[in-house]
């Protein structure tokens, strides 16, 4: 067993350094001015970085050493439902404690309500680890957007309430979006908000469904504000809290994350307060709810995914079979190689996304509260706006794809063994696969995707990474990629003169690969060209990816439509 995940992962390390963090941590600490009121503030950039790994170390030390080994037991435990009231498994019990006595429950927050203003690249650092110790354990730890979503736009009021109950453990939180009948499509959501303008209070009626933690003390809940509407525009946010009117009616049966509950909640009247501004419930705090989801699943996927090529890479190490470790078998080896040029990939594609939303919510942050607006601030906004928008479903996509494929080779490494419980290969398995489907399949994430990639909202990242002075074997490599890209470009314009929003409905998938496949050839390269052992990775990436490339670029741009024509035929 390691004794931390943080150490025994010198990647994390790299990326948090690589590229600097400088510009959103500057702005998140009001140019470091922070330190004058509060002493645990950082004074500068490198003191911040410091600051960073210490939390990142002793996180990295609670999953090794607690976390870890309670994982096994948590799985077989899991949660259980008695006269409404929902528990978990001691050891997860034991887990949330620990965390919470670490003062680890409001990273992103503001000093001023008890939290460690740490940006969302750092907590994600942590939810990778907290995933690898226990992918169910995410589900919990991993719900922190929903204080930041009410610091985003709740009122000083609910704020100054919520908030320092959330970063000291008192409150733990839930986002209630889905309904039996609104699964993807919130704007179906038909659970009622009526205002009782007597009491001068809201009060929810309805059910929610497959909601992660709905047991939890404070809610944050999707519900029709406005009698008459059908669409998302009738919908607003509320928070809620636990009570006898909020009841659990079951939780769920499921394949895996044992430790977390996922509940079916009954509303009768409960108490509500509005957050924000009434109809801007899905089109703008929900939406930026999932884009903090995304990031999660993300990182929970390749925590997961890490602790199975781990667990698998260990297994072949000891595991001998005709006189001999079966690593040294090409058919096991070569799984290995993949698992871990995946990871590496994966890791790097999450990382920029997460640099990305950072940028883009503290200029956010500046902008709303700033008394002038500075017109290369607001334009900066809209800048990281688009690319974040755009990276987000994409990671979510790669990784959560990438998890399952880990997950699946490192029982095919363990052979019949894997598929038993005495190793937690088969664990790792059963907790990826809701990674691709719940926060947004990732069928979803491409159409979420595939606006940025047609509007070629990360070509000017790709084109600055393009330029570098790269030498030798990276320069080869990287005009190989340059080439992969002018036909990216070429399939993406073939798409939109094609003018067929079924054609480009189908085409969307398969333009995102292309654009991951593209990206993240780019980021390995430039991560290559600052620590030259990176080269392998790179060169292994882009050795897999490219003819998987080519392969949907010839789909792409043959402009066949046979699939379209004929897929009642195909399916009867």
């Amino acid at each position: 067993m390691a004794e931390n995940f943080y150490t025994d992962n010198p990647e994390l390390h790299f990326q948090l350094h690589n590229p600097d963090l400088r510009e959103s941590v500057e702005m998140r600490e009001e140019g470091f001015s922070q330190a004058e009121e509060f002493p645990d503030a950082p004074e500068n950039y490198e003191d911040a970085l410091d600051s960073y790994n210490q939390v990142l170390k002793m996180v990295g030390e609670l999953c090794a050493e607690s976390i870890a080994p309670r994982a096994e037991s948590v799985d077989e435990i899991g949660v259980s439902l008695e006269n409404g009231q929902v528990s978990y498994a001691p050891g997860t019990v034991e887990n949330l404690k620990e965390l919470t006595e670490a003062q680890l429950m409001g990273v992103m927050l503001p000093r001023r309500f008890g939290g460690l203003n740490m940006p969302v690249t750092v907590y994600t650092m942590m939810t990778e680890m907290v995933s690898r110790a226990d992918g169910s354990l995410q589900n919990l730890f991993g719900l922190q957007d929903i204080a930041e979503t009410i610091n985003r736009f709740g009122n000083e009021d609910q704020k100054s309430r919520y908030l320092p109950l959330f970063c000291s453990g008192e409150v733990d939180g839930a986002m209630a979006l889905t309904e039996p009948e609104a699964g993807s499509d919130l704007q179906r959501v038909q659970l009622k908000a009526h205002y009782d303008s007597e009491k001068n209070q809201w009060y929810l009626n309805g059910m929610k469904r497959f909601i992660t933690n709905g047991c939890a003390k404070v809610l944050l809940v999707l519900a029709r504000s406005e009698e008459g509407t059908k669409d998302g525009r009738g919908l607003s946010m509320f928070i809620c809290e636990g009570g006898p009117d909020l009841v659990v009616r079951r939780i769920e049966n499921k394949m895996g994350i044992h430790g977390s509950p996922t509940c079916e909640l009954q509303f009768n009247n409960v108490p509500a307060e509005l957050v924000g501004q009434r109809r801007r419930g899905l089109t703008r705090y929900v939406m930026s709810l999932m884009n903090g989801a995304r990031i999660a699943i993300s990182a929970q996927a390749l925590g997961i995914a890490e602790a199975a090529y781990r667990e698998a890479l260990k297994y072949a190490r000891e595991r001998e079979q005709f006189g001999q470790p079966i690593i040294k078998f090409p058919a096991v080896y070569e799984m290995l190689c993949r698992s871990r040029m995946e990871l590496a990939a994966s890791r790097a594609l999450l990382y920029e996304s997460t640099r990305y939303v950072d940028l883009r919510d503290m200029y956010e942050e500046h902008n709303q509260h700033a008394e002038e607006k500075d017109r290369e601030k607001v334009r900066l906004e809209k800048y990281y706006s688009k690319i974040a928008s755009t990276l987000t479903p994409l990671a979510k996509a790669m990784n959560t794809e990438m998890a399952n494929r880990v997950a699946y080779d490192g029982i095919q490494v363990h052979a019949g063994t894997g598929y038993m419980k005495d190793f937690p290969a088969e664990r790792f398995y059963r907790d990826a696969r809701i990674t691709n489907i719940y926060e947004g399949t990732t069928q979803l994430q491409y159409v979420a995707a595939v606006g940025g990639v047609v509007q070629r909202i990360l070509e000017p990242l790709m084109d600055k990474i393009s330029h570098m002075p790269f030498e030798g074997r990276l320069r080869r490599l990287a005009s190989r990629v340059d080439m992969a890209r002018e036909k990216l470009n070429q399939a993406v314009k073939q798409v939109e003169a094609k003018g067929d929003s079924e054609y480009y409905s189908l085409m969307a998938g398969k333009l995102c690969e292309m654009e991951i496949a593209v990206f993240v050839s780019y980021l390995l390269l430039r991560d290559a060209y600052r620590d030259k052992e990176k080269t392998l990775i790179a060169d292994l990436f882009i050795q897999n990816r490219m003819p998987l490339f080519e392969n949907l670029y010839e789909v792409v741009t043959s402009g066949n439509t046979v699939m379209i024509d004929n897929y009642e035929d195909i399916l009867s």
